[in-house]
């Protein structure tokens, strides 16, 4: 194993939409410009979180990196907990700006990385920004509203859709014990967001109904066909019960350009987040992957 070079950490604030966000940004030592990769999570997750942990590892693999929060989340501004999917993307071009605009990083080399929620963000946000030369995505949600339609029937998906809108501002706990209700029910989100593992003193318990309005009418899968001229890799666990396995094979598969795929046996969707052996290697291809296709970036 090789010996961790040093990094040097910079707490950053910027705007989107005249909101101001927050982010630490990473860069290993080096004496030319680096290329870099802005970083996208888990819903309501903050950057001391898993983005942090997977920026640590990348800046360790010769990357600047960029984790931040998203506007409503972590430190940064915007209306708390609630999940702004355009706002979103918005964010993610600020802070592609960002980075291409620091002297520390190599403008023509530059990606984007996604985990959990943060996958599909990642994927539409590379389909339409021309600044960013390769998208990664580890243990992704690569939402579909058609499928989500298809699964619990065009009424029943009708239906909940209802229900979101008719309580939109209403709050309701991200993650709960025993089986209360949650936006992210289950044990298996309160054994990450429920217990020290996420450790943050700026995460919030809490976000919006209409959160989940947005969740379901997010399109990140669609965005696979316009993926042709950007380098993919999807790295997922072949067990997961809260982003399916499924969506990421479609995803793969629909994506047109040059592409790779990375199994990896997880028991559990968050063994993605901060597990071992399964977040060192979803890293490790990860950075391989990245310097395979921004090292050769041709510039204009």
């Amino acid at each position: 194993m090789s010996e961790p070079i040093e990094i040097r950490t910079e707490r950053i604030s910027f705007t989107s939409e005249g909101i101001d966000l927050v982010g630490a940004l990473r860069f290993p030592a080096a004496d030319r410009p680096v290329p870099a990769v802005v970083l996208t999570g888990p819903f309501t997750g903050v950057k001391e979180q898993v983005t942090g942990g997977y920026a640590d590892r990348l800046a360790q693999a010769g990357f600047g990196t960029l984790a931040f929060d998203h506007r409503g989340f972590g430190e940064s501004g915007g209306r708390r907990g609630h999940e702004d999917s355009q706002g979103k993307l918005t964010d993610l071009r600020a802070a592609v700006g960002l980075l291409a605009a620091r002297d520390e990083v190599d403008p023509a080399r530059l990606g984007v990385v996604g985990i959990c929620l943060g996958g599909g963000y990642a994927v539409r946000a590379a389909a339409v920004d021309a600044r960013l030369r390769a998208v990664v995505g580890i243990a992704g949600a690569y939402n579909s509203p058609d499928w989500f339609a298809r699964q619990m029937g065009i009424g029943g998906y009708r239906s909940a859709l209802g229900a979101f809108l008719d309580r939109y501002d209403e709050y309701l706990p991200a993650v709960a014990p025993d089986g209360g209700e949650a936006a992210m029910g289950g044990t298996e989100p309160y054994a990450y967001y429920g217990t020290a593992r996420s450790a943050s003193p700026f995460w919030e318990n809490r976000v919006t109904r209409g959160s989940l309005h947005s969740l379901m009418t997010f399109d990140a899968l669609g965005a696979a066909s316009l993926l042709g001229a950007t380098p993919l890799l999807v790295v997922h666990g072949r067990v997961d019960d809260y982003c399916r396995p499924e969506l990421a094979t479609r995803l793969y598969e629909q994506a047109t350009g040059v592409k790779e795929i990375v199994w990896l046996d997880t028991a559990r969707h968050i063994d993605l987040y901060d597990i071992e052996p399964y977040v060192s290697r979803a890293a490790e291809v990860s950075a391989d992957f990245l310097h395979r296709n921004l090292d050769t970036v041709q510039r204009p």
